[in-house]
Parts: structure tokens; sequence; C-alpha cells
């Protein structure tokens, strides 16, 4: 359990750095977004590969974070049933929902994703759109992020086995603040 645990911790470490590193692009997002909207509505000028950028970070945020939400235990879930449940029975739920549904899930979005990522990669795919950029870039985020959730709930997985046996604590972090 021991090499497990140091799996998930490697793993919590990767999906955490990733996740504090995403938060930066809605910064970005969010300085092009207004100066995207000045441009177009102040000088009468616009461009679609601003506008693809922005649908391209924000695919970005929402693949490449999914992990760390995971982790800060910040996805959305019904309580109502589970919050009065034992510790105990809360680690089989989670221990169950992540192997029977979780990970078949993150395996098959990998699985069917990839082939588009290297088609697009392969044949240079660009957008349609007049000055739009090339798609293989955010056809990576697809397989990636599914990936790195997947990793998180490996992680999960373990804590949940460890604090099972008796050889760990189960995580109880609240869900993330709002800033």
């Amino acid at each position: 359990m021991k090499i497990g645990i140091a799996i998930a911790k490697i793993i919590d470490t990767v999906n955490e750095r990733i996740g504090r590193a995403v938060l930066w692009l809605v910064l970005a997002v969010t300085l092009i977004s207004a100066a995207n909207a000045l441009i177009r509505y102040g000088f009468g000028m616009s461009s679609n590969a601003w506008l693809e950028i922005q649908w391209y970070l924000f695919g970005a945020i929402f693949l490449l974070a999914a992990g760390y939400t995971l982790k800060h235990n910040g996805h959305v879930r019904i309580d109502v049933l589970y919050g009065r449940w034992s510790p105990r029975v809360r680690a089989w739920i989670d221990l169950l929902g992540t192997a029977l549904f979780l990970l078949p899930l993150c395996a098959l979005m990998v699985w069917l994703s990839w082939h588009g990522f290297v088609e697009a990669f392969q044949r240079g795919e660009v957008s349609s759109d007049a000055g739009g950029l090339i798609r293989w870039p955010v056809r990576l985020l697809i397989p990636l992020g599914f990936a790195l959730l997947g990793l998180q709930g490996v992680s999960e997985l373990i804590k949940r086995v460890a604090f099972l046996r008796g050889q760990g604590k189960l995580p109880h972090e609240p869900p993330m603040e709002e800033v």
C-alpha cells in the first residue's frame, strides 16, 4: 500500500500543479475576451482567430482542471444521503463510483478521442472559418483532460482503499471556496 500511496501523491502533485497553472488561463481568456470586444465594438474590426482562441482556452480550462477539481472535491454531486453516512460507507461509495463509472468513462473518452487528435494533427486540420486556427491542439485537450481526470480517479481510488484497510485517512477536503 505504501507504493500505492506514493503513486497517489505523485498524481495529486501533477494535477495540483496543472490545476494551478490552468487558473492563469482564466485571466488570459478574460483579457482576450475583453480586448476582442473592445476592438470589435470600438473599432469595428473582428478576427475569428481571437474568438477561437477564447473557445480553445475555455476548453483547456474545463478539461485540464477536471482532475484538479476532483482532487479538491469540487465536482457537483447530490449529498442528500451521502453526507449522512459514515466515512466507511462514503469511502465505499466513492470507491465503487470511481471504479465502475469514472475510470471506464475516462478510458473510453481517451480511446475515442485519440484518433480525432491524430487525424487532425496528420492532416494539419485548420478551422474552416476565415483566419481560423489549427485544430489539433484543441483536439489534444480531450484525451489529455480525460487522462488527467482518470489519473486523479486512480489516486482517489488508492486513498479510499488505504482508508478502508486502515492504512490512511479519508480525504475530507471541503469543496473549493469561491474567490
